[in-house]
């Protein structure tokens, strides 16, 4: 009955606020205040129950088995179910489960979120804060949050008033125009659902209108960490989000250098990119569809020395699984964004994105962290091998010319300037040494000075 639940569950990363992973674990109070926490913390993020499973290992989720007797009985002969259903308030409804997986006993408890009040054990209200059980008067920003949610739904990026109400769409009817729609201005509001119950624009207006108000951003750094020097930061924005996305998927084009691979080079030189745009643009897609725009918080696109990491806000949506998801059946977390970016063509009702991205780079591609997901497309450097002229000659080299010989490797379209910022000499420093190099044989210039790329000599 729950088994492939469970299997979906213990594929995250880490416990999440509405799921708790124990083996043997047994204190009645303890469990009544986690059924609080996390049946508030299953309404806090829109989903209808949350888990409290046995069986299986805190760290790693590995299963194990569970000796732990939801029949026990407290105080005497009191039944635990009957002790903790008195003891909650209002009922939540909760029960008990028994499962056998790879002949392992599991049990599994099925909270119902709360409903239009938060869930009190003993008279007290206790959220999740990560991993951590706490009582929820110690947050009033998220005990605000909750009621709210209680009271009015879970927010969405069509529920939720944007701050900004002067909004203007010209932008929006000229993109829809070049994919051959044309939008009534009398009924455009209502169609594409940018107004809230009381005619105001929400947030889903906002990010369609002339100035969504939040950019996308590329932030490019010069190594394999953000300890390292910020390179750049391009901003694409502040625009119709539409027109955001478009610049961002292009300059895509931008950062894939196309490389040309001289090894066993027989008759025509092979040209290799530096990473699958295909899995580039779903990854990208998906981040701006996917994200929780509710926060006013932008997806953050990250590039590396040896890959590109883009980040969404939020989590899969309330009633997406894991299996589901890597398998393409997509759950959006913004359904009429979707709809719409469905109705432009930008997206597929294929599903075909996650597994596009799956099949090329795997799922570990994929990181669930405990409020965003994180899609990591790696480099393929060709010459990213140290190059055996350079391992010969080593000892004929400075310590700048080995550097920019490294800096070459890892981007053959690297300028004087940029190799001057990264290293610390002049402009004419490096000239100097680029000079020395070519004259070693250690490295050639392909194409011209303004378009072409460096490529460093193998033997």
């Amino acid at each position: 009955m729950f088994e492939n639940l469970i299997k979906d569950l213990i594929s995250f990363n880490e416990e999440l606020e509405w799921l708790e992973f124990k083996e043997n674990w047994f204190d009645k109070d303890g469990l009544g205040e986690y059924i609080s926490a996390i049946s508030n913390s299953a309404a806090y993020y829109g989903r209808k129950e949350g888990y409290f499973i046995w069986g299986i290992k805190d760290k790693g989720h590995k299963l194990v088995g569970t000796g732990f007797d939801p029949n026990t009985t407290v105080n005497g002969n009191e039944p635990l179910k009957h002790y903790l259903a008195r003891q909650l308030s209002p009922d939540v409804g909760f029960d008990f489960y028994e499962e056998s997986i790879e002949d392992k006993r599991i049990v599994v408890m099925v909270i119902p979120a709360a409903k239009n009040i938060p869930t009190a054990f003993k008279g007290i209200r206790y959220i999740r804060i990560g991993s951590s059980k706490e009582k929820i008067s110690k947050y009033p920003e998220r005990e605000s949050y909750l009621f709210n949610v209680l009271r009015n739904g879970f927010p969405t990026i069509v529920n939720t008033e944007s701050r900004y109400q002067d909004l203007t769409f010209n932008k929006l009817f000229g993109y829809y125009g070049s994919r051959g729609i044309i939008l009534k201005e009398d009924t455009f509001r209502q169609n594409l659902e940018l107004l809230t119950d009381e005619g105001k624009y929400n947030i889903q207006a906002q990010l369609l209108s002339d100035n969504s108000h939040l950019p996308l951003r590329v932030s490019i750094f010069e190594g394999k960490t953000k300890a390292t020097n910020l390179f750049s930061v391009r901003e694409f924005g502040f625009d119709c989000l539409l027109y955001s996305l478009d610049s961002l998927l292009r300059y895509g084009d931008v950062l894939n250098l196309i490389q040309a691979d001289e090894r066993n080079r027989a008759v025509e030189r092979k040209e290799v990119p530096l990473f699958d745009n295909k899995a580039f643009n779903e990854a990208i897609i998906n981040a701006v569809l996917h994200n929780n725009w509710i926060e006013e918080s932008e997806p953050m696109i990250s590039v590396f020395s040896n890959r590109i990491e883009i980040l969404s806000r939020g989590t899969l949506a309330p009633s997406q699984t894991m299996q589901g998801f890597f398998l393409g059946e997509s759950k959006p977390v913004n359904q009429k964004l979707s709809e719409i970016f469905l109705q432009l063509h930008i997206s597929e009702k294929s599903g075909r994105g996650v597994p596009t991205i799956v099949s090329k780079y795997g799922k570990e591609a994929f990181e669930f962290r405990e409020n965003s997901i994180v899609v990591t497309i790696p480099f393929d450097w060709i010459n990213a091998a140290v190059n055996k002229h350079a391992n010969n000659n080593e000892n004929n080299l400075t310590d700048n010319q080995r550097s920019i010989l490294s800096e070459m490797r890892n981007n053959p379209n690297i300028t004087i300037t940029q190799l001057s910022r990264i290293i610390g000499i002049s402009d004419t420093a490096i000239s100097k040494n680029i000079a020395s190099l070519k004259r070693s044989d250690c490295i050639k210039r392909v194409g011209s000075n303004k378009s072409g790329y460096w490529q460093v000599l193998d033997d």
